[in-house]
């Protein structure tokens, strides 16, 4: 014990604490699918586990931004900070957000065997290629190019969270008839008139198509300076507040009601940068490129 602390340095200790937000995640997702006496909750979720499981992978991903600069300005030990960041970063950015999607649209024993089979396999999808990503980035760690090849598991997390909370705010959700609260997660069942979100077949080429590009030879600019640092820096924002607001707002059984449509603003706002900067990848990193040149 005393060796492995003597081998750490301070963002060692960020690192480890970006794995443990990401086991929370992992704990309060387990939480919200516990058994419920109430029938409204038969083969439910409590949403509000949700939202709280969104804001331990979120809260991650600023650890996992700053631990980088820590490290490099302050840790002269950087024996086990590599494998860790790969350990914790797994967790985080893929297991966790990868079982969220798995609850989130797991339409709570309505849904038909193709679809839990379905939901599993990309849920399985996410989880695989984020690990060959994190192998790739551990290959090409000493590289000095000013951009990452593919998506980073971080931004897989943030591109799964944004989509799965606009597919549950989208206000076409509707409200239950004898319920006070926006009912974004709802069902229909013998015990409720409730219905589950409209669109939520989306979730599944969004998990693949996140996966995908997470393994791709894609040119993605490294969010370390200029336009990329300000589209990141603003999406970070616009999820970070949507999700302490959707916290704050949140019962068990949804968001009271008229809560949702900040929210669903901030959310749209994220998706649309994260769009952006898919989109316009290899354009901003030969950019960055030729700044880093003409200096």
């Amino acid at each position: 014990m005393k060796t492995t602390y003597r081998l750490m340095g301070i963002a060692d200790f960020i690192t480890l604490a970006n794995g443990l937000l990401g086991t929370a995640a992992i704990m309060f997702i387990i939480l919200a699918v516990e058994t419920l006496q109430n029938p409204m909750f038969d083969d439910g979720v409590k949403s509000n586990y949700i939202w709280w499981a969104m804001g331990c992978i979120i809260l991650s991903v600023i650890g996992d931004i700053i631990d980088g600069p820590i490290a490099r300005k302050y840790s002269k030990r950087k024996i086990l900070g590599g494998t860790l960041d790969v350990m914790s970063d797994c967790v985080s950015f893929c297991v966790a957000p990868a079982l969220l999607m798995f609850v989130m649209f797991g339409r709570w024993g309505e849904a038909s065997p193709m679809w839990t089979i379905s939901l599993a396999i990309a849920a399985g999808w996410v989880i695989v290629t984020g690990m060959l990503r994190l192998a790739r980035f551990q290959y090409e760690e000493g590289s000095n190019k000013n951009y990452f090849h593919g998506l980073a598991s971080p931004g897989n997390a943030m591109v799964l969270i944004t989509f799965a909370a606009l597919i549950w705010l989208q206000p076409s959700s509707g409200i239950g008839p004898n319920v006070t609260t926006e009912c974004i997660f709802c069902f229909e069942s013998n015990s409720s008139a409730h219905q589950k979100p409209y669109f939520d077949f989306l979730i599944l080429p969004i998990m693949f198509i996140s996966g995908g590009l997470m393994i791709s030879d894609r040119k993605l600019s490294k969010t370390k300076k200029g336009m990329p640092m300000r589209i990141s820096g603003l999406q970070l924002l616009s999820i970070t507040v949507a999700t302490i607001l959707s916290i704050i707002h949140s019962t068990e059984v949804g968001i009271e009601l008229g809560k949702t449509t900040p929210q669903f603003l901030l959310y749209l706002l994220s998706g649309a940068l994260i769009i952006f900067y898919i989109a316009s990848g290899p354009t901003l990193a030969r950019l960055e490129n030729q700044d880093d040149e003409s200096e």
